[in-house]
């Protein structure tokens, strides 16, 4: 083919990327220590027809401009300068780099011993040269139009008091289902039976597992496995493309305007705390062979790199270009894909320094004073794998927390373990000892039971330990800590007796975290009682494992579980002492001097310490009211008052009501199809059970006096 040729202008330093302006297209690519940068351009065929020596260099950012050039040309980089790992560097310009702002990739790398930096075959292995040419076997950045008609698009930006979370994968939720066009793609998200289903169960966002484009480890693909977790980030910019039904972005920005419709945000799960690439042993894809020394962490001895991570490798947000790419990443998927949120993985490590974890460090100075991601919610996973990095409460404002403390411990109790009721307490309360300080609100907990990693909630109560033989590992993957119970059988039983202890413990759980405060979140597929087959660690599992079972009627294995979860979300929508921003600190409200937390025993009676100390005490029961503090505008007079009973059947007093008030039982994990009933005096409170109460006006002709019906 004959190669075409372009004219190469200076172009500018801004922005980064490739960026095309109707006439042609600026190229600009940072790297510190490179001592020249070569653009390479490609034919339709995967075949090299130009490569341009970056004529301008500013601040460290290599520019140019190439008139005529359009959307769809692909393109790549090779970066020149010291191939000296003892002191950081590896350049190699025999390796074709990806472009760390590319919007589009044309698909993964085809694993060859050319994409390693070093000659795998020599005897001091990453200290030797590679001289073979990559390209062949590399993936290459495509020239992108990311304009969008968004129309009315608006996002539904819920209050976090009035946020659930659904964490979905974004192939494995519609993968399993042959009714909806596209399944398995970001297509199948926007289609009109995953909106009804998401809109009829009452979750407010949708928090995607990670759409960057991510590798597959080779290790996983020799043992014909693939990653499918995708925390193994290519990308910061380009969406993942095996989740594309074609060749355009627009499919991702169409399924955000679709769910914003419905009402559903998006949040992103995202991984700016490593890349790809791995240690000195992984390939040189991009970061690497662009500039080692600025882009990651090195030890003291820079031939290696810190990992903080488990993967291998940490990204060095020291360095202020480093830092950019980050910000610039979060500000496109806001301004140009409208997202919502993000759920950043190992957040610990952003917030690393040279001293170790500091919440005061640059990405949090940053995240704070950002314009744009000032209306954007923003979840941690408060830790990594580095020394000191477990830092649950440790974030500062505006941070909201995954809580690992609330899964464990909800788990424990209803397990039955010893000592778990005052701590279900403080989860019950939204975990104040860990969050309630720099002023921030009650909602700071994110509240789980299950998340991908683990077991799901159909598999908590169906096994008692991992079953992960399938990922090839001889089951040594994954933690042992599941907190599980099987109820007697491992794994899948006809037992009707085990089978009605096993729904009533998920009916128990899944209320537990409906009626916490805090801010809940429920695994995909938990309302519809998917199991992974008891595998914890499904991270390769890109099949029927790791996909979501709808069962032939896509109403799952239990379709009174799913309507079980309808009522119990929807019961906490209605109710908004369920989910408050201020604390409950059993302070007196100004509105009527009460208290707004009462811990009771069953006789009706207080708490004291001495009855918190009972480490065999198997329920905790509550009485909530608007938090102290409430303005008079957002006061409200009634209370709820709850039973988690994890012990034998308890009768329980409750407490006089007062004027013309009554107690209305709406939950009960026993009698799931109970309808409303008015109780008063003693109730009793089935072993193993939740419930609910409401205290409401005293009805009149079938109506409370406050409207609801009783």
């Amino acid at each position: 083919m004959t190669k075409q040729t372009f004219s190469v202008q200076p172009g500018r330093p801004e922005p980064l990327g490739a960026t095309f302006d109707g006439d042609g297209v600026n190229f600009a690519i940072f790297s510190q220590h490179a001592t020249r940068i070569t653009l390479c351009l490609f034919d339709e065929n995967g075949q090299e027809n130009l490569l341009v020596n970056m004529p301008e260099n500013s601040g460290h950012v290599w520019h140019c401009y190439i008139p005529g050039i359009r959307p769809g040309q692909q393109y790549g980089y090779r970066a020149h300068g010291p191939y000296r790992p003892d002191e950081g560097h590896r350049f190699n310009p025999h390796k074709l780099l990806l472009d760390p702002y590319a919007k589009q990739i044309t698909g993964h790398p085809i694993w060859h011993e050319a994409l390693m930096g070093y000659d795998v075959r020599a005897k001091h292995l990453d200290l030797t040269l590679d001289t073979r040419n990559s390209a062949p076997y590399m993936s290459r950045a495509i020239v992108t139009d990311t304009s969008f008609s968004w129309g009315d698009d608006a996002p539904p930006r819920h209050p976090m008091e009035e946020t659930i979370l659904y964490e979905a994968h974004p192939k494995g939720l519609t993968a399993g289902r042959s009714d909806i066009d596209h399944a398995g793609t970001f297509l199948g998200l926007a289609s009109e039976e995953m909106l009804d289903h998401l809109t009829s169960l009452g979750v407010t966002a949708i928090q995607l597992m990670p759409v960057h484009a991510f590798l597959d480890e080779q290790h996983l693909l020799t043992k014909g496995l693939r990653n499918y977790w995708g925390y193994m980030t290519m990308g910061f910019f380009a969406p993942e493309p095996r989740y594309m039904s074609g060749t355009e972005i627009a499919e991702f920005q169409h399924v955000v305007a679709r769910l914003h419709s419905a009402g559903i945000e998006v949040i992103l799960d995202v991984v700016y705390n490593h890349t790809c690439e791995g240690n000195q042993l992984g390939p040189t894809l991009s970061f690497r062979g662009l500039d080692n020394a600025s882009y990651y962490r090195l030890a003291e001895t820079p031939r290696y790199y810190i990992d903080d991570t488990g993967t291998g490798n940490t990204l060095n947000l020291d360095h202020p270009m480093v830092l950019r790419l980050v910000m610039d990443s979060l500000r496109y998927w806001v301004e140009v894909m409208h997202v919502d949120g993000f759920r950043f993985d190992l957040c610990a490590a952003l917030g690393r320094t040279e001293t170790g974890f500091d919440r005061r460090a640059p990405f949090f100075q940053a995240i704070r004073q950002d314009p744009v991601l000032a209306g954007v919610k923003m979840f941690a996973e408060p830790w990594d794998t580095g020394p000191g990095g477990y830092q649950l409460g440790a974030f500062p404002p505006p941070w909201h927390e995954h809580n690992d403390k609330f899964r464990d411990q909800v788990r424990g109790f209803w397990r039955g373990d010893d000592d778990m009721a005052r701590r279900l307490a403080q989860r019950v309360a939204g975990s104040a000892l860990r969050f309630d300080h720099d002023g921030r609100p009650a909602t700071t907990s994110v509240n789980f039971v299950t998340v991908h990693d683990g077991f799901t909630l159909m598999d908590l109560v169906s096994y008692d330990a991992k079953h992960n033989e399938a990922n090839g590992e001889d089951n040594a993957d994954g933690h042992n800590h599941n907190l599980s119970d099987n109820m007697g059988v491992e794994g899948p039983t006809d037992d009707p007796g085990i089978k009605a202890a096993r729904a009533r413990r998920r009916r128990n759980i899944m209320a537990t975290l409906l009626l916490s405060q805090g801010t809940p979140m429920i695994l995909a597929g938990d309302e519809l009682g998917n199991s992974q087959s008891g595998n914890n660690n499904a991270y390769c599992q890109d099949n029927e494992i790791g996909w979501i079972d709808w069962g032939p009627d896509n109403r799952g294995a239990e379709p009174e579980f799913l309507e079980f979860c309808r009522r119990i979300i929807k019961f906490r929508r209605e109710h908004p002492i369920l989910r408050q921003k201020r604390w409950l600190h059993s302070r007196s409200r100004f509105l009527d001097g009460v208290p707004d937390l009462f811990w009771r025993r069953p006789d009706g009676g207080l708490m004291t310490d001495a009855d918190w100390s009972d480490g065999s005490l198997s329920h905790v029961i509550a009485e909530l009211r608007t938090a102290s503090g409430t303005p008079e505008y957002a006061a409200l007079e009634y209370a709820i008052f709850l039973v988690f009973n994890g012990g034998d059947d308890l009768t329980v007093t409750l407490p006089e009501p007062g004027g013309r008030r009554v107690w209305v039982r709406h939950v009960d994990t026993a009698a799931p199809e109970a309808g409303p009933d008015v109780v008063g005096g003693t109730i009793e409170v089935a072993g193993n059970s939740v419930v609910a109460l409401v205290q409401e006006a005293r009805e009149q002709g079938g109506q409370s006096e406050d409207g609801g019906t009783t």
